[in-house]
């Protein structure tokens, strides 16, 4: 068998598998996943997504490492915390405090279960919104990740603010790194975030999508030109299994990341993960510097 051949027979059987797992999704197991174990779903694709790619996820892990200071714990917001994983690898690699915000509260419980008793980790089982404005959210569960939706359901997810995470966990008064994996929201949060900290220019991270972005109702393109507003220029990104697609200054991404609008039948290039650093972050400059050189070409 050639080698499409094979990539083929591996994909249906990884569908099968898939399809067999989804039919018990709500079975607990316990994984061990890039060195770090966890209580997940057995649907969850997460453990799969490893296997295939080694460097899946590695990449916020990698930048956390380089910014953390030796003298202070790395303070974190973890924002669609998801079970814990990002958070639960973070605080393998370095020392650090995490703020977790996770509104599906079936996630929560796996959530818990991960991190609930680690005193570094605090937890808000509600969904961070840009606006005091309420709009009832329901959840939609998909292979290990939830996307939100205007409607109503059994659930609505109870909303919290930047302002009042800020006052309710005082510890992450100077937050020095945000994530943002909300399917769709990231474009919408991360700037609100970049803004409410904006004292102490976090490294900011989020999973950058064109189609689950429009889908939420918002406009990729428009975090550009807020983050330039707000001080950040420089941007790494990477493919969403990881492998790095380039280094630029911020007012190059929004041409650059036009091939999100056509990936065609790519999977790299249907979603980036990105990293924004702060004009006067000299350490998180440093940190895209080490993680994706400017030099560096995609092959």
């Amino acid at each position: 068998m050639d080698r499409s051949g094979a990539d083929v027979a591996r994909k249906v059987w990884q569908r099968a598998r898939w399809f067999v797992r989804d039919r018990w999704p709500d079975r607990e197991v316990v994984r061990d996943v890039q060195g770090v174990s966890m209580h997940l779903p057995w649907s969850h694709r997460l453990p799969d997504y490893a296997k295939v790619a080694p460097d899946y996820g590695q990449n916020l892990v990698r930048l956390a490492e380089l910014i953390a200071e030796d003298d202070a714990p790395l303070t974190v917001l973890d924002v669609g915390a998801n079970v814990g994983d990002s958070t639960m690898q973070i605080l393998q690699a370095t020392d650090a405090r995490v703020l977790c915000v996770e509104a599906d509260q079936y996630f929560v419980g796996y959530l818990e279960r991960n991190v609930g008793d680690d005193a570094r980790v605090s937890i808000e089982a509600k969904l961070l919104s840009a606006a005091n404005d309420y709009v009832a959210m329901a959840p939609v569960r998909v292979g290990g990740t939830t996307r939100f939706e205007p409607g109503t359901s059994d659930f609505t997810a109870p909303t919290v603010t930047p302002a009042e995470l800020q006052e309710r966990h005082p510890q992450f008064a100077d937050l020095r790194l945000a994530k943002s994996d909300t399917d769709g929201y990231d474009v919408e949060l991360i700037p609100v975030i970049a803004r409410a900290w904006a004292h102490s220019h976090p490294v900011l991270f989020l999973e950058y999508d064109h189609t689950l972005s429009r889908l939420a109702g918002n406009d990729p393109y428009a975090i550009w030109p807020t983050l330039t507003e707000l001080g950040y220029t420089r941007v790494a990104a990477w493919d969403n299994w990881g492998k790095p697609v380039g280094h630029w200054s911020i007012d190059e991404v929004p041409e650059r990341a036009a091939v999100l609008d056509n990936p065609g039948n790519d999977v790299t290039s249907r979603y980036w993960d990105v990293a924004v650093a702060h004009g006067d972050d000299t350490a998180g400059l440093a940190a895209l510097d080490k993680l994706v050189p400017r030099s560096w070409v995609a092959s």
